[in-house]
């Protein structure tokens, strides 16, 4: 073979290869415009049936892992308190933190060390301590060893969970009120289910009071905004189109629910690896599958997470870096599924899709690009099949981001702004010159110290929690109960607590220790618009309000208020501590 046909050999080699990797793209697009609008449709349906009181739905542990997280872990606590579930326990594993992350959650909620009998089921570092919240008797805390790794933590907080559905967030993650009851569905639907994932959101751009999301926005880091895209495909396309084939390799580790006994049935998390949340949805597969038991493995699109992402490059680098070498750890040690006659689409299109395409053919990706380039520089390949190449690899990325975005407007409608479909659109056509070719290059290298390094390290994610602001002046230092849902658009401020037929909000500014509440300004829930109410009728109101529990440096509120206020304004307020 000369020189000549072994070029020649090449190019038609990276075409196939870009061919092939596109098909399987083409695919799960053309599978989650088929089942996401349908599977919607069937969810409108469901609200609007009437619901048995309390839903009947069975309890979840949420397991926080928290390691320096000082700056999010108030604010995401307050997140889950919030939650609209019947039944549910917080449980944070505080993996020897070097900051402050326990001393401020002693602080903010009262814990006090709890002689719980930790049992281990899982591996993970010595437990040292468990404290309890006095103020929320939901809410556990336990301070353990470091574990130099997520996965310690994680089968920490297996251990600790009581009930025996366990969700394990991330510090930074803002959950949607109706999160859990939509991620609880395939457990309520089909006993077999064993593992649900959700869908993960960039909350970079957004605002956070006091854990509750007010606003959803886009970030101004270009690098926030590309992950944004990235995020589409991933979850809208790759997760709905792998679901759809009962296939599905990965649940995110931000954001999933698992039945306990079955992770504790295979080991919990391996805590020698970076992809602990591929590597266990994978062996859940091989332990089910290969003995013969009856399993599911679902994904709901509408269950919602919101997460913090790297807005640098050393940041960004690091962690796609660390994925890619965690995703070839998990199909290695993973590999008996491949092409195994029991594996079904999974050991036949998704796991070899993931391998070929995701894992090795990160490196073939990079050197087909630089091939083709260094191929036409040398005069070895004409203009026009230069031209045609790059085109077709860069169409179909467009295609592609195009396409998440047509299907998010279609179905969840996240960003309804015109000027942010423009955003996310200038997005779409800039990542495609520089930022994926980066991307590539960061797989690459992944890829690479798989290969040739032995030691597996967790690097530390640098968290700006510039979308988050922490609540001020509630009333009652126990914290009164949030907002409802319903209501949480219209809330210019934080709530302060609540009245027979009125939720108070702080707005202009915060009051002070001791000094109270001053002056009220009065707005309708509908239309936010004020509502005039005699001086008496103020004083009558402030004079019944604590007085010595306010924290802050001013004096003013709203009254968020509803039809009712005016029959409301001479009754008693009542306080309703959790």
């Amino acid at each position: 073979m000369t020189l000549i046909d072994f070029i020649v050999a090449a190019q038609w080699g990276f075409l196939l290869f870009f061919v092939f990797l596109n098909g399987g793209y083409l695919i799960t697009i053309f599978l989650a415009f088929l089942k996401l609008p349908d599977y919607l449709q069937h969810q409108v349906l469901r609200y609007k049936l009437p619901r048995a009181p309390g839903d009947f739905l069975p309890p979840i542990s949420l397991v926080i892992l928290a390691y320096n997280e000082e700056q999010v872990i108030v604010s995401s606590i307050y997140s889950l308190l919030q939650l609209d579930y019947p039944t549910f326990e917080i449980v944070v594993v505080s993996d020897g933190s070097k900051d402050k992350t326990l001393e401020v959650m002693r602080e903010e909620f009262r814990l006090t060390q709890f002689p719980e009998a930790f049992r281990y089921r899982l591996a993970h570092k010595p437990v040292r301590t468990v404290y309890q919240s006095t103020i929320y008797p939901k809410l556990r805390v336990i301070d353990k060893e470091n574990g130099g790794s997520k996965a310690d933590a994680s089968n920490a907080g297996f251990n600790g969970a009581r009930f025996s559905l366990v969700c394990p967030l991330d510090a930074d993650t803002v959950l949607q009120p109706d999160s859990l009851k939509l991620l609880v569905q395939p457990f309520l639907e089909n006993p077999e289910t064993i593992a649900v994932g959700g869908t993960v959101r960039i909350i970079n751009g957004c605002q956070v009071q006091d854990g509750v999301l007010t606003q959803k926005g886009l970030p101004t880091n270009l690098l926030a905004l590309f992950q944004i895209v990235e995020y589409l495909r991933a979850f809208l396309f790759a997760r709905v189109g792998f679901a759809a084939m009962n296939a599905l390799p990965l649940i995110s580790g931000a954001f999933g629910l698992f039945h306990k006994e079955s992770v504790i049935a295979v080991g919990g998390y391996k805590l020698d690896g970076l992809g602990e949340d591929m590597e266990l949805v994978m062996r859940l597969h091989s332990h089910f599958r290969l003995h013969g038991k009856p399993y599911s493995i679902s994904f709901v699109a509408d269950a919602a997470c919101w997460t913090e992402v790297p807005e640098s490059l050393s940041g960004l680098g690091r962690q796609r870096i660390r994925w890619q070498r965690g995703l070839m750890e998990s199909l290695m040690r993973n590999r008996k599924l491949m092409f195994h006659p029991k594996s079904g689409l999974l050991g036949w299109f998704s796991i070899p899709f993931m391998f070929f395409f995701e894992g090795i053919g990160a490196g073939l990706e990079a050197v087909g690009f630089l091939f083709i380039i260094a191929s036409y520089a040398l005069g070895l390949m004409s203009l026009d099949a230069f031209v045609a190449f790059i085109m077709l690899a860069i169409g179909m990325g467009l295609l592609q981001s195009v396409a998440a975005i047509l299907l998010e407007e279609m179905t969840f409608n996240t960003y309804p702004k015109i000027r942010q479909l423009l955003w996310l659109m200038f997005a779409v056509i800039v990542e495609s010159f520089g930022y994926r070719q980066l991307n590539s290059l960061w797989r690459m290298v992944g890829l690479f110290r798989w290969l040739f390094e032995t030691e597996s390290i967790w690097g530390e994610m640098v968290r700006t929690a510039s979308w988050t602001s922490k609540a001020v002046g509630i009333v009652d230092s126990k914290r009164l109960k949030a907002i409802p849902y319903s209501l949480q658009s219209k809330a210019a401020g934080t709530p302060l607590l609540r009245t027979k037929y009125n939720w108070l909000f702080k707005t202009e500014s915060i009051w002070g220790k001791g000094g109270g509440i001053d002056s009220l300004t009065v707005k309708s829930p509908d239309s936010m618009t004020p509502i005039a109410i005699d001086s008496e009728k103020q004083k009558s109101i402030l004079s019944s309000l604590p007085k010595d529990s306010a924290t802050g440096v001013g004096n003013v509120a709203t009254v968020l208020a509803d039809d009712l206020w005016e029959e409301a304004v001479d009754e008693e307020i009542e306080h309703k501590e959790i």
